[in-house]
Parts: C-alpha cells; sequence; structure tokens
C-alpha cells in the first residue's frame, strides 16, 4: 500500500516522482540512482536493459548505461573504440569527451563481462525474460555492476483488465521465477535484492470499459533470498476509508528507497534522499 506523502498527487508525473525520489510538489532533475553514480561511482555500476536511460539512472554529472541487447554492446564498443578523442579546452566539450571516454570504458567492460556465463534455467521467450537472462548472465559471470533496471510496460489498463492483467502478471512470474531459479543454482540469490514498483496504482472501482483509472496508491514488490524481516508492510488495503474514490497510501516510497541505500547498497541517503524519511527494516 505505496504512494506518495503530499495529497496534490499528480497521475502524469508519477514516473518522475519514483524515478527522482522527489516529493510529489518539488521536481528533481536527476534521479535517485544517478545520484549515487554522482558520488563517484562509475557507468557501468548502473545498467538500463533498453534503448535509452531512464530519469532514474542519471546524475547530474554521471549517467549510467543503457543497452537493450548485449551484442549491441559489442557494436558499441568497436564503434567508440574507433573514435579518436583528443582534450580539448573548451569546459563543454571536454566534459562531453569525457562523458563518451567514461561511457566507451563501461561499455568495454560490459562486452568483456558478456559470455562468460551459460545460463542455467530455462526463461520465457519473453522480453522481460531475455532482459532478465542478459542480466543473471552477468551476474553469474562476476560483472561489478550492482544497479540492473528493466522495464514491463503495458499495465494502463483502463479497458479489459483482466485478461491483460493475467497476461502481465503470466510474464512477470515467469520471468522472474527463472531469475530466482538461476541465482539459486549458483548460490547467487543471497546477493541480489529486486524491488518491483508501478508507475501508478489504480482506482477501486471498476469503470464502464472493465478496467480501472489511474489511482494514487500501489503495491511494491520486494525480494531476494537475504531480507531479514519479511512480510506485509502498510497493512491491507481499508477499502471503506477511501480519498475520493482512491486507496489511503500507508507507506511512503521513499522509505522503501531508504532501506535499499543504506541497509543494501550500503552507500547512505544522504543527499540522494533530500528529506529525512523512515527506513523499513528489510535487511537489519
Amino acid at each position: 500500500n505505496v504512494g506518495y506523502p503530499e495529497p496534490d498527487r499528480s497521475h502524469f508525473r508519477s514516473m518522475d516522482i519514483w524515478q527522482s525520489a522527489s516529493a510529489s510538489n518539488e521536481y528533481l532533475n536527476t534521479g535517485w540512482i544517478g545520484r549515487i553514480l554522482d558520488s563517484g561511482m562509475k557507468p557501468e555500476y548502473a545498467l538500463e536493459i533498453d534503448d535509452s536511460l531512464s530519469l532514474a539512472l542519471k546524475g547530474q554529472n554521471k549517467k549510467g548505461l543503457a543497452i537493450r541487447h548485449m551484442k549491441q554492446a559489442e557494436a558499441l564498443s568497436r564503434m567508440t573504440n574507433a573514435l579518436q578523442i583528443e582534450h580539448h579546452d573548451h569546459d563543454q566539450v571536454s566534459y562531453l569527451q569525457q562523458t563518451l571516454i567514461e561511457a566507451q570504458q563501461g561499455i568495454d567492460y560490459l562486452t568483456e563481462q558478456t559470455g562468460k556465463w551459460n545460463n542455467q534455467a530455462v526463461y520465457p521467450v519473453n522480453e522481460l525474460g531475455q532482459q532478465l537472462k542478459s542480466i543473471a548472465a552477468l551476474i553469474n559471470g562476476g560483472c561489478s555492476t550492482t544497479v540492473y533496471y528493466v522495464t514491463l510496460g503495458g499495465f494502463d489498463t483502463h479497458v479489459a483488465q483482466p485478461g491483460t492483467q493475467n497476461r502481465l502478471f503470466d510474464a512477470y512470474a515467469q520471468a522472474v521465477n527463472a531469475l530466482r531459479s538461476d541465482l539459486k543454482a549458483t548460490g547467487r540469490w543471497n546477493d541480489v535484492a529486486i524491488l518491483t514498483f508501478s508507475e501508478f496504482g489504480r482506482r477501486v472501482s471498476e469503470n464502464a470499459g472493465k478496467g480501472t483509472d489511474h489511482g494514487t496508491a500501489g503495491v511494491s514488490f520486494i525480494m531476494g533470498g537475504n531480507i531479514k524481516n519479511p512480510g506485509l508492510y502498510g497493512g491491507l488495503p481499508d477499502l471503506e476509508n477511501l480519498d475520493n474514490g482512491d486507496l489511503i497510501h500507508k507507506v511512503d516510497f521513499r522509505s522503501i528507497y531508504n532501506a535499499l541505500l543504506t541497509d543494501w547498497l550500503k552507500v547512505g541517503t544522504d543527499p540522494i534522499i533530500s528529506k529525512k524519511i523512515s527506513t523499513i527494516p528489510l535487511f537489519v
């Protein structure tokens, strides 16, 4: 039962809020993972399996890497290595050159790691399954990348919700189960924490199209072999106490980030989370 802490929640900004870890009434142009990168991490610290980089992985001075298919890393590596990168005195040009050099080094590293491991589990042929297959190969192959980011779209179910939701949750369950099986077989499951969140919640009442419209509270899943305090945080939704037809959230989503930052990634929250937010004791 996770949501934003202020009543003026804006649905069209919901993904920006989740990715930047902002309050709903403030605007941040960097992502919460990007701010970890700004603390001195290399670009390959955070990898998104996609064509473009989400706000979550964009810092002020550093950015993660986005690659949809790992074979693209090989092509990008060959292309960037073929470029002649020379020093330039102009600050902006120099910054771009340094960014390119760091990205090239990250791509080279990922190219080196790709293919070091053959997956043991059978992954579904859906896109999420293949994304998690690539991630498992990198983890089992000893890649130093710490944060992996993937997206499963299609949940904006304003019409015909039951069939769509069943298909999507089945795809999610099969892919995550394959990842878990793969990592358990190699003894790496205890080294992994998986956070799943939705861009926005859904309203309680069904609309005329047998779907549900955007709501203000949702649910997040945290999985892994080293979670010390599993359970249901925030309690069950109170269907008799709604805010204009919406569920009232009980958990500030940033308290989940705090747990990951302090107790899992071990990087601390300052200045990544701007306000003093409580921490859910997931790993302690």
